[in-house]
């Protein structure tokens, strides 16, 4: 898979992009892309402590992601704020991501997996890739959708493809063998989530596995689907 230009990765959680293709956005930024990232929820409810509250969680969280970014080398970091669990195909949230993908201009668009058959995803991430599937097209290359952002200076965008993390059958595999510690140290800065956990033992076998069927030591996997230009 050639290296965009530029990419804008939309997530449901922070985090989800570090555990999804945090190894594939480093690589590209080494090969020169400019990446952005668009978090749709503020994650306000990922904590199992007992005295957790979701206005003290969501700005640790919020804090940890823009951190966890400057690793990766990530050019800028937006924050829908949506309650974590709360994400819904809504117009509003629809025009969000049209807005962002209007704005970035990226060539390549990452998402989580929308469709899922053989096991069962967050609904947050299920709703953050079908809406930005959608966003992709037709929304932000029509001009008569959204047309208050022509008003804003924001011109019809036509992406190239979407790549979706988390799917049973990818097709596109992508070499992180030379990036894998960065993707580790980027999680580690999640601390509210992988504290107490054997975060770096889990990932690096997992990232094996899926480098084993593409003939590289570590991977990350992908479903692509390319836009008619």
């Amino acid at each position: 898979m050639d290296t965009p230009g530029r990419a804008l990765v939309v997530f449901a959680h922070p985090d989800d992009a570090e555990f999804g293709c945090s190894g594939t956005i480093a690589k590209w930024v080494q090969e020169g892309a400019e990446v952005h990232y668009l978090v749709c929820t503020n994650g306000d409810k990922g904590s199992t402590e007992p005295e957790m509250l979701p206005e003290r969680l969501a700005p640790v969280r919020e804090a940890e992601q823009r951190a966890a970014a400057a690793v990766l080398g990530v050019k800028s970091v937006e924050c829908l704020g949506y309650p974590d669990g709360e994400l819904e195909p809504t117009r509003a949230f629809l025009g969000q991501v049209v807005r962002a993908i209007r704005r970035v201009k990226p060539d390549a668009i990452i998402t989580s997996e929308p469709h899922p058959r053989t096991y069962h995803s967050h609904r947050d991430h299920r709703m953050a890739g079908l809406v930005t599937l959608d966003a992709c097209f037709p929304y932000a290359r029509d001009h008569l959708h959204f047309p208050e952002h022509m008003r804003q200076g924001l011109e019809p965008h036509k992406v190239g493809a979407i790549l979706f993390f988390g799917g049973e059958e990818p097709l596109e595999f992508v070499d992180i063998t030379g990036t894998m510690d960065t993707k580790i140290r980027a999680l580690y800065k999640h601390a509210s989530q992988v504290r107490g956990r054997d975060i770096e033992e889990l990932v690096r076998k997992r990232s094996h596995e899926i480098g084993e069927r593409a003939g590289y030591e570590y991977a990350e996997a992908f479903r692509k689907i390319e836009f008619r230009r």
